[in-house]
Parts: C-alpha cells; sequence; structure tokens
C-alpha cells in the first residue's frame, strides 16, 4: 500500500499499556473497514507496550507502526504521530478504549462528507460517559456544555480527544499548545473561527480498568482555558460583525 492509497492514520498514544493495547487492536481489526495505519507512539524504549506489540506486528489487515515520540508526554506523543501521518486523515485514539472502534467507519464517512473535524462525542443522543471522577465529569461537562450552547461550538462534547482531523487541519493550523491534551480543544475553536465543517459521533466512554490515566485535569486546566475563551471570542467577533452589518444597512 502506498501513501496515497492510505485513507486513515490511527495514532494511539501510549505509556506502559502491555494490558490494554492487544484487546484495542484487536477491536480495530474486527471493526474498521477504512484503509488504515495504526502508529504506536511511545516515549521510551522501556515502555512496557512495545515487546507486547513486537508480537503481534503481522496479525492485523492494517499496518502497525511503532513510532518513538520525539520528547515525552501525550502532546509529543499525538504531535509525533501527526508528523509522520501521512493519511488523508488522521485519527487519535485511546490506548484503553475497546468500544468505540466500531464507530471509526462513520467518523471517516462524515470527513468524506466535509467535515474537517469529526469528534467522538460522549454528550451527543447515543453517547455516554461512565464511571468518570466527579470533578474530572463537572469540569468536561461544564466545559463541553457553555462551548456548545453558548460559544456555539457545532459540537456537544467539546473536551475529548478522541477525534478524527483532515489532512487540511493539519497542514494548515498551527498547533501551539505544549502540554497535555489541549491540542484538541485548540484545533477545534481554531478550526470554528475559520468557519470549516465540524462533525460528531456518538461514543460510550468508561473509565479505564486497567493501567493509570495520564490525564492530569488540574495541571492542563490553565491551558485548557486558554482555548476555553478563544472559543467564546469568536462568539463575541461574529455578534459584532453582525451588528455592524445590520448598522449600515440601516444607514444605507
Amino acid at each position: 500500500m502506498t501513501d496515497a492509497e492510505l485513507d486513515l492514520d490511527i495514532v494511539i498514544p501510549v505509556f506502559n499499556e502491555a494490558e490494554n493495547i492487544i484487546p484495542v487492536l484487536n477491536s480495530l481489526n474486527k471493526y474498521v473497514q477504512t484503509v488504515c495505519r495504526v502508529q504506536i507512539c511511545y516515549d521510551s524504549e522501556s515502555d512496557t507496550t512495545i515487546p507486547v506489540v513486537k508480537k503481534h506486528l503481522n496479525d492485523y489487515r492494517f499496518e502497525v507502526v511503532l513510532t518513538k515520540n520525539k520528547g515525552k508526554g501525550p502532546h509529543q506523543a499525538i504531535t509525533t504521530g501527526f508528523e509522520n501521518s501521512v493519511g488523508k486523515a488522521t485519527l487519535v485514539f485511546p490506548a484503553d478504549d475497546i468500544q468505540n472502534a466500531i464507530i471509526l467507519d462513520e467518523m471517516y464517512k462524515l470527513f468524506l462528507d466535509g467535515c474537517e473535524i469529526v469528534a467522538a462525542s460522549r454528550f451527543m443522543k447515543g453517547g455516554s460517559m461512565k464511571g468518570c471522577p466527579w470533578l474530572k465529569s463537572i469540569l468536561v461537562r461544564t466545559a463541553s456544555f457553555t462551548l456548545h450552547w453558548i460559544a456555539l461550538i457545532p459540537i456537544k462534547d467539546a473536551s475529548n480527544g478522541f477525534r478524527l482531523f483532515s489532512r487540511k487541519v493539519l497542514n494548515t493550523i498551527q498547533i501551539e499548545s505544549s502540554l497535555g491534551f489541549t491540542y484538541s480543544i485548540e484545533l477545534l475553536v481554531k478550526c470554528h473561527r475559520i468557519g470549516w465543517k465540524i462533525g460528531e459521533v456518538p461514543a460510550n466512554w468508561v473509565e479505564r480498568e486497567k493501567g493509570k490515566s495520564n490525564f492530569k485535569i488540574l495541571t492542563w486546566l490553565p491551558h485548557y482555558l486558554k482555548w476555553y475563551k478563544y472559543g467564546f471570542q469568536t462568539t463575541i467577533r461574529r455578534l459584532f460583525q453582525s451588528f455592524s452589518y445590520r448598522r449600515k444597512d440601516i444607514i444605507m
């Protein structure tokens, strides 16, 4: 398969996911029909995920690539995956998610229908979020609710990092974020400001049972707030522009 034939790059950031990664790859192999490649993005050669994946490299319909990150942490894993992606679209997928491989083809279809970003949504009809720590649940629900209903972001789950990005988004929008999963909300609000089409598909999220989550909500919160504010600024700008146009029409 040539790069030109690849529809979808699936980027999976990992940190000692030896127990989780094979069930995840098996679920992708079972459900995903889109022509794809999977990048396993890791920090260090000592990561327990690596030997497990190497034993199963030839077990799947898609190519599995082990990619060493240019730095440490989830942000570096994802941006390294983006830089090494060659597909028409790139999707960031959690290393412990065995529920949602079934929706990836639907997400890719929305991309083919013109969406530049497609979110896996826990808060639209058909989606769910279970077992989430109370503080994280309150913060992500509040952020998503206000960004959708007040800032008018056209999806109901603005905070989920499980998301598909078109090649146009990755080639056009510069990522300024440098920590955690803040890149995801940054690309979302920038895409919204440009006016590109954004879609979502219902997803069912369950708190991980194996391994430790790398989601550090209090550490990353100030970085999220920067892009949360950016989303609201877009709405305010558009309101002023709309008011200015109407005022000109009245004067004329």
